[in-house]
């Protein structure tokens, strides 16, 4: 299908997006000098038949290529998982060579284990989904936790973030390393915060919370751990959804003495009043990545964008050719 970077030929590649992030689908095929397939007549992405149903249908040949399919599980996430399913049982139908599911954001990653009793665990049945329908390897990039690796029976490639983020504050930002610490928001993210410190020679911190209410809905944070009294603080997360968490966590930063607080969260899913949240608090800027179309927060005063795409695009070249993927993927 053309000649990709680096001189490798990729007659055999496909390349095919659902609806989710068409955008960094398109992005990634340009830099690895292919084209997306189509999936339905009318566009790049999946149809509806007029009752709602997902309709896929793959426009060009398949038979014997290695395929690459685009769809992060980002909202409205039911309808994302069910189009990336059919898709990948039309590619199996249609004698694809291998089927790797390209998952920029795994959703339902956060009911990973059991906490209470009745519960599913809900990453485990996404896994065995998949698996049921036809991929023979996923890549995806900063999962919620770690060890949704292990429910698969394929390979599982897991790339991060950490090294994009920091790169960004070493040139968009440099003036902040001088007196800089990253702050893990809660404890179960200590790990995302030293990884991202490493890259940044910072040392770091964290905040204490612990959530109330009958569902856990509310979260109160209770105190700092570490003393970020007149340093500057970077805020690192997986998951921005509504804003809050991170919101309150950047108030008892700022009440703790840190003098500006920024904030890294790789997947930018901005529900409901987000931005608005984000808008009347402390943050200067929160640094989100495209694994999540990142139409909606174009522009936007706080936000900035950083593309994973050319990331996305070495993975896929590695795997396609052979080669290690291992200086790409996660160190836990």
């Amino acid at each position: 299908m053309g000649q990709g970077t680096g001189g490798t030929r990729l007659n055999k590649l496909g390349l095919l997006s659902g609806r989710a992030n068409v955008t960094l689908a398109q992005e990634v095929a340009r830099l690895l000098g292919a084209e997306l397939c189509q999936a339905d007549p009318e566009a790049l992405t999946p149809g509806r038949f007029p009752d709602g149903e997902v309709r896929v249908e793959i426009q060009q040949t398949v038979r014997g290529k290695e395929v690459f399919v685009f769809q992060p599980l980002s909202p409205p996430v039911n309808d994302h998982l069910m189009e990336l399913l059919l898709m990948v049982d039309a590619l199996r139908r249609a004698s694809a060579q291998m089927i790797c599911a390209v998952i920029p954001y795994f959703g339902y990653a956060r009911q990973d284990r059991k906490k209470k009793g009745r519960v599913p665990i809900s990453a485990r049945l996404v896994a065995n989904l998949l698996e049921a329908a036809g991929v023979h390897r996923v890549l995806t990039m900063e999962l919620h936790a770690g060890q949704i690796q292990g429910f698969f029976n394929v390979p599982v490639d897991h790339l991060r973030s950490d090294k994009l983020f920091a790169d960004h504050v070493k040139t968009r930002y440099p003036e902040l390393l001088t007196d800089l610490m990253v702050v893990s928001p809660d404890l179960g993210g200590v790990w995302r915060a030293r990884r991202l410190g490493r890259e940044l020679g910072t040392p770091i911190a964290i905040v204490e919370k612990h959530r109330i209410g009958i569902h856990d809905e509310e979260v109160e944070v209770q105190y700092v751990i570490g003393d970020v009294d007149g340093h500057d603080v970077l805020l690192v997360d997986d998951i921005l959804a509504t804003g809050h968490t991170l919101v309150t966590a950047a108030e008892r930063l700022v009440e703790a003495g840190a003098t500006q607080v920024f904030a890294a969260c790789t997947h930018g899913l901005f529900c409901g009043d987000a931005l608005s949240v984000l808008e009347r608090s402390p943050l200067q800027k929160v640094f989100v990545t495209d694994t999540i179309c990142p139409r909606h927060v174009q522009g936007h005063p706080k936000v900035e964008v950083v593309s994973v795409a050319q990331l996305i695009a070495d993975a896929i070249r590695r795997i396609y050719n052979r080669q290690s993927v291992s200086d790409l993927l996660v160190r836990s």
